[in-house]
């Protein structure tokens, strides 16, 4: 996959951040098992480089202008969608429970000159998401795995014609297996949907709206 033409600012950002997460790792592989569940609040867990630049291409590519990221976590995939978004001159709406989260993405998306291109949500992402109006025409769902079925729920109707729908963690880590089958399942019994599986970092499924 050829990387997206972006500006400095936003390279500096995106590898500080790739930075963080490769220390995080070898962090992750030292932690017991108890330790890692206590501390996975404090982790990055990146959607990785590989998606992170499939969502900005297909943002752009798409001209999407109503973008949503349920699960802003860091920031990470925030900053790839944000730059699609001032590319396409579109706005990204991004939901997250934990303000820490948000205020250490903000500061990253202003060292980007991305911050006046991002909306956040503070709160729980379902009831966040079913006060949001809508249409959206892309959407990046990666959050706690077993509320993706709740969210799918909520975001269906919400969607534009054409509306492209991108979950995360549909292969790995192998414990969100049975979380990303079940939502797998819910969107492939939607009549006005197409969707596919993608290889691409740990795994997305990748939807259209008709």
């Amino acid at each position: 996959m050829n990387l997206p033409s972006m500006d400095a600012a936003v390279w500096a950002v995106i590898e500080e951040y790739e930075a963080r997460a490769a220390r995080e790792e070898q962090l992750w592989d030292t932690l017991s098992p108890q330790e890692a569940e206590r501390r996975i609040d404090e982790m990055l867990l990146p959607v990785g480089r590989a998606t992170g630049a499939f969502l900005n291409l297909l943002a752009k590519e798409a001209q999407a202008r109503r973008i949503l990221e349920v699960g802003s976590s860091f920031g990470y995939s925030t900053v790839w969608l944000a730059e699609a978004a001032r590319a396409v001159g579109g706005k990204l709406t991004s939901l997250e429970l934990r303000k820490a989260k948000t205020d250490y993405a903000s500061a990253q998306l202003a060292r980007a000159g991305l911050d006046r291109f991002v909306e956040f949500r503070l709160g729980d992402a379902l009831e966040s998401l079913e006060a949001l109006p809508g249409p959206f025409d892309l959407v990046l769902i990666d959050l706690w795995k077993d509320l993706y079925v709740p969210v799918w729920g909520l975001l269906h109707p919400k969607l534009a014609p054409g509306a492209l729908v991108v979950a995360d963690n549909m292969l790995e880590p192998a414990s969100a297996r049975p979380h990303a089958q079940a939502y797998r399942h819910a969107v492939h019994v939607a009549r006005d949907m197409s969707s596919v599986l993608l290889p691409i970092g740990n795994g997305i499924e990748l939807s259209r709206y008709q």
